[in-house]
Order: structure tokens, then sequence, then C-alpha cells
């Protein structure tokens, strides 16, 4: 029947997000233990294409949970992420409206923003960056020899990742 199908495909479904869940958890569980240090759940939910605001990813922290060692089990993390990711909860900003941002930032139409450039929007504007998630996104992004981070080749370099 029809609605045997959608089950089946439902479930299949959920089995698929469970195991990226699982894997992207897993890579941050050095202790081999089902727990990760709440300090890495943004980066894990940020690694499965989610983009939530400080905000919501504070809300989704205090909905999994952390013990009193600071860390979050994987048994309270799967149903929560399993639900984000089924209702596509925080999706990502679409390509164009990434580059219109840059674009807005880049007064100058140079194609690029000097790293400080970059560092001084992104730490004392809207939701600032923390030194060190400045510090990982201009080392993964910036050209060393220039001090400038190419945005258009950020922005493919972003939506590459998602698609993958």
């Amino acid at each position: 029947t029809a609605s045997a199908t959608m089950a089946e495909n439902t479930s299949t479904a959920v089995s698929d997000v469970h195991k990226k869940i699982k894997a992207a958890f897993e890579a941050f569980d050095y202790q081999s233990n089902s727990t990760v240090d709440v300090r890495e759940i943004g980066t894990i939910v940020y690694s499965l294409g989610c983009f939530p605001s400080r905000t919501e990813l504070h809300d989704f922290l205090t909905e999994v949970g952390e013990d009193h060692t600071g860390c979050v089990h994987l048994d309270r993390f799967l149903p929560a992420m399993t639900e984000v990711l089924m209702e596509n909860r925080f999706p990502p900003v679409s390509e164009v409206t990434l580059l219109q941002a840059f674009e807005v930032l880049d007064k100058e139409k140079k194609g690029y923003l000097e790293s400080e450039e970059l560092t001084k929007y992104l730490t004392q504007e809207g939701e600032p960056f923390s030194q060190e998630e400045m510090d990982e996104m201009l080392t993964a992004l910036s050209d060393n020899d220039k001090n400038r981070l190419y945005y258009t080749d950020y922005i493919s370099q972003l939506t590459s990742d998602l698609d993958a």
C-alpha cells in the first residue's frame, strides 16, 4: 500500500539522518564514550549543514542538556538533532544572499576583504564571532600571502561543503 511505502521511505530517511549525525558526533567523541564537550556542539551542528543563530544554538544546547562534566551525550543529542534535520530548522542562507552581504562590505568592489577588515566586521557587528572562531575562519579561508579573503572563493567553498 501507499502508506506502507511512505512509512518505509520515512524510516530509511531517518536511518540515513541517524548515520550522518552519529558520524559527525563521533568525530568529536575523543574518548569514545558517546559524549562530546558541550563547546563542540556548535561545530557539529554547523558540520551537518545547519546554521542556527547564537540564540537558537543556545536554546538547542538547553534542549540537549549537558551533564555535570560539561559533556553532551549522544542519546540526548541524536533525537534532538534528528528533529532539527528532518524539519530543516536551521537552513543555510543562499549563495546569492552571501554574495550580496560580502559585496556590501566590499565598498571598493575589489572582490576581496582584508583579514583585518573582515575581523572588524565579524567581531564588532551583529552576532560577533569569538577570536577563536575568527582565527579558524581566517586560517581556513585567507590567502595567507596577501592576508585577504576572496569572498567568491569562500562562498563557493561553503556551498560545495553543504552539498557534500
